[in-house]
């Protein structure tokens, strides 16, 4: 059996379902095929381990494809305030005057109701498959992989798990880190271990939602609080969280092999004292980090977005709105090409992609790479730099403030004042 459609989305996470619900709007008849069934949600299930920080300008795309109210009927925490401090001491700290190191952005100071939102991963996709569903010309191929692609000079066709062909003038791999679409498009990548693991924490802890995420940096690596809602009338007073601990490998290895109480002794010995009193830890898990870029976006009718495309440090949750920024760039300029009577797969269309998406998804890869260079080591003229880093935002509210909507996605720009502290560091050439 054969289907044609004008595009096939294979990866249906919440890049793509995103990028099948915008190009439905558009008029595009669209499949969007994944492995994995639908996602479902249960208000009374512990929270998603995986989260993310939905920047403003993430919210906006989500509103205009219809699925955001289908997010806030679930769960979304907005955040007001990020503060980010330096606990790593400075080598030289009995010769130096005591400093403050703690710099808080906050949304009163933007004049916006908030930073963004905290939300998990799977109430942001299954918002998104809610919106796709919506559309008459999205047809949504759950629980089925695929096996195989090939492409001709008219069209180009992906063979499913049993057998079934889907042809389209596109196809747009979603499909993560580990793509497969990419790897059957022969499209290589440059990939960079750090030497830090995260691992990740849901918690309970006594109190309402704080309307604050933070970021403690340590000489092993970060730490970080992410509110999330409230724990519900069952368990009145207590509210849900993750936590995110980096640190060595051999680190993680240990903390991971503790029980729920000796991981909550750690947990209370190693953050500051600005985490709320824990209650309970509802699970955990752990993943290594890496940087990797796509070498190529695109080849032949074949081009990657999302996580297929560029994976970065995630310091600040910040992957998935590159990805939204991805999908919206490839949105507008596949209904231009439509608009001019083009083969979706025209090479200039494909190229322009790429010519806007790779420099801004650098620059986030830098930025990223950045704090990560800066913050984790004692080496003293990192110390240094950045010590005046945060000392300049501090001092600075213009400066503070094109941080924060850089990071809200507001404004395109790396900041200067990150450009300026990171020019020298090593390895970020390579980006």
């Amino acid at each position: 059996m054969t289907q044609a459609f004008d595009i096939v989305i294979v990866g249906a996470g919440m890049v793509g379902a995103a990028l099948a619900t915008g190009l439905g709007q558009e008029g595009f008849s669209v499949a969007m095929v994944d492995r994995a069934p639908a996602p479902k949600f249960d208000p009374d299930s512990a929270p998603d381990i995986r989260v993310s920080a939905l920047s403003a300008g993430s919210e906006r795309y989500l509103r205009s494809l219809g699925a955001w109210d289908h997010i806030l009927n679930m769960r979304a925490t907005p955040y007001r305030r990020l503060a980010v401090w330096d606990e790593t001491p400075h080598p030289l700290s009995n010769l130096l005057p005591r400093t403050s190191n703690q710099v808080e952005f906050d949304a009163a100071g933007l004049n916006a109701p908030h930073l963004g939102h905290i939300v998990e991963n799977s109430v942001t996709q299954q918002g998104l498959w809610q919106a796709a569903q919506a559309e008459p010309s999205v047809t949504i191929l759950a629980g089925k992989g695929v096996t195989g692609i090939t492409q001709t000079d008219a069209q180009a066709k992906v063979v499913l798990e049993g057998g079934e062909e889907l042809t389209a003038a596109l196809i747009i791999g979603a499909d993560g880190a580990q793509s497969r679409v990419r790897d059957m498009a022969g499209i290589g990548v440059t990939r960079n271990q750090y030497g830090q693991q995260a691992m990740v924490i849901s918690v309970r802890y006594q109190g309402p939602v704080q309307d604050i995420t933070w970021q403690g940096f340590y000489p092993s690596g970060p730490r970080a609080f992410l509110p999330l809602y409230n724990a519900g009338a069952s368990l009145s007073g207590e509210s849900r969280a993750s936590l995110v601990w980096y640190d060595s490998p051999e680190e993680i290895a240990r903390l991971k092999t503790l029980n729920n109480e000796a991981l909550m002794v750690e947990i209370q010995k190693g953050f500051p004292a600005e985490l709320p009193q824990l209650t309970h830890i509802e699970d955990r898990a752990s993943f290594p980090i890496a940087r990797q870029h796509a070498k190529h976006y695109s080849a032949g009718r074949i081009v990657l977005v999302g996580d297929a495309a560029h994976t970065i440090n995630p310091l600040a949750g910040q992957g998935v709105n590159l990805g939204f920024q991805d999908a919206q760039c490839l949105q507008s300029l596949l209904k231009e090409a439509k608009r001019a009577g083009d083969d979706l797969a025209k090479p200039s269309w494909l190229a322009s992609y790429e010519q806007q998406r790779r420099p801004a998804n650098r620059r986030m890869m830098f930025a990223m790479d950045a704090f990560y260079h800066l913050f984790s080591n004692q080496i003293p003229p990192l110390h240094l730099l950045r010590n005046l880093g945060l000392g300049t935002a501090r001092a600075l509210p213009f400066a503070r403030n094109r941080v924060a909507r850089y990071a809200m996605g507001i404004d395109d720009e790396l900041p200067a004042v990150i450009r300026q502290l990171t020019a020298r560091l090593p390895g970020l050439s390579q980006l």
